[in-house]
């Protein structure tokens, strides 16, 4: 008989769901054979008995699973979540301080291994394996990636410390409610007709006609847009720039930035954090982005913490992932025919996790090749941390 039911199950199971298995199991067999009916059921179906036993309860008591569900509601294994509270907040504690981004694509990455990551949450006291870290990460919007062309130079050994070093600064200032900045220069970009990289729907056969050459229009020019991401808020600034993007360019963004949003959402700070990545206008090793660092902190009275990612990893700044990659989705395949334009545009960028955008035109010319002499530099109020005060340093509002 078992031979019998198990070449039926074979043969008809595939064609049927959890919950029809489950009935048929229990209605025409395990109760058509009577005593011991469940157990021969079970060894020729691999169906367990309590499974067997739960349909033939369904069966007499008429209280069958919903249709179209093949178990009662809140049936089913709980989710890692439900049954350990606490996992979510430890997994974005042990991945979030190495999380990488592409300014080109929303998608972040993880550098740690999932075994790794699986590991230090056992470490932790959750029971949990390497899959299970897997198939949530992946829930939670990161994806294993190839190698790509991003990398800026070699190395430093205390990259990953440095990246520990932000991240618990940032959760410092952000759990005493001052704000935490993520500032860069996205790529400059032509003013004109010329062709801007993506696809948008339209008439078919009428694509939108561009010139031929991208030969800058003198003109025009260029464009410069600094951002200013704000961590907390979830809200940016770009101070679209037509000069160069130097030291005091960078600041001044910062300072608008302050003067239109910052100082109407933080009203009473004394502090602000800077992240920002370590060459361009805002170099760790620039005496004048120091300087007007300086400058700004004397303006505002606040104490200005500025943390600058390691070389070769500018582009894991909150900013590339979390503001200038959703720019430019949405300009993708617009001509950037005008700075009003861009501004249009730019502002009216957003997000599923309610990013907002707003941006201004800087029609200021900034010089280049600008010095700070050894005597100007020592006016400098600042403050080495003593883990890589090269990276690491406060400026506090001077007298002078």
């Amino acid at each position: 008989m078992e031979l019998k039911l198990a070449d039926k199950y074979r043969k008809i199971f595939p064609l049927l769901n959890e919950k029809q298995r489950r009935l048929v199991a229990a209605s025409s067999d395990a109760k058509f054979i009577g005593r011991g009916g469940i157990v021969k059921v079970s060894q020729a179906s691999g169906m367990s008995r309590s499974t067997i036993s739960i349909g033939m309860k369904e069966l007499q008591s008429g209280s069958i699973a919903d249709k179209g569900r093949s178990r009662k509601t809140g049936g089913g294994r709980k989710t890692l979540f439900e049954t350990n509270p606490s996992l979510e907040a430890d997994i974005d504690m042990i991945v979030s301080p190495v999380t990488g981004g592409d300014p080109e694509s929303p998608l972040i990455w993880c550098s740690k291994s999932l075994r790794n990551i699986a590991d230090a949450l056992q470490s932790k006291g959750h029971k949990i394996s390497h899959n299970a870290v897997r198939m949530i990460l992946k829930r939670q919007g990161y994806s294993l990636q190839a190698n790509r062309k991003t990398h800026e130079g070699g190395d430093h050994p205390d990259r990953d410390g440095q990246f520990e070093f932000i991240n618990n600064q940032t959760k410092s200032y952000l759990n005493n409610g001052q704000p935490v900045i993520s500032v860069d220069c996205k790529k400059k970009e032509l003013i004109g007709n010329y062709k801007n990289g993506g696809k948008e729907w339209e008439v078919k056969k009428e694509p939108v006609e561009v010139n031929v050459y991208d030969f800058m229009d003198k003109e025009r020019g260029k464009t410069v847009p600094y951002g200013i991401y704000d961590l907390y808020k979830n809200e940016g600034w770009v101070n679209v720039g037509i000069s160069r993007d130097t030291a005091k360019f960078a600041v001044s963004s910062i300072r608008t930035w302050w003067e239109q949003m910052g100082s109407q959402c933080y009203p009473n700070v004394k502090e602000i954090m800077i992240t920002a990545d370590g060459g361009g206008s805002n170099s760790s090793r620039s005496r004048l982005w120091k300087m007007e660092i300086q400058k700004f902190s004397n303006e505002t009275g606040m104490q200005v913490r500025v943390c600058h990612f390691p070389p070769g990893t500018s582009k894991w700044n909150k900013i590339e992932h979390r503001m200038f990659s959703f720019i430019s989705m949405n300009w993708r395949g617009k001509p950037l025919v005008s700075l009003q334009a861009i501004v249009n545009l730019i502002g009216a960028t957003k997000s599923s996790s309610g990013l907002k955008i707003k941006a201004s035109i800087d029609e200021n010319i900034y010089e280049k090749g600008l010095k700070v002499s050894d005597e100007e530099f020592q006016k400098i109020n600042i403050e080495k941390d003593g883990f890589h005060g090269e990276w690491n340093y406060v400026i506090k509002p001077s007298d002078e």
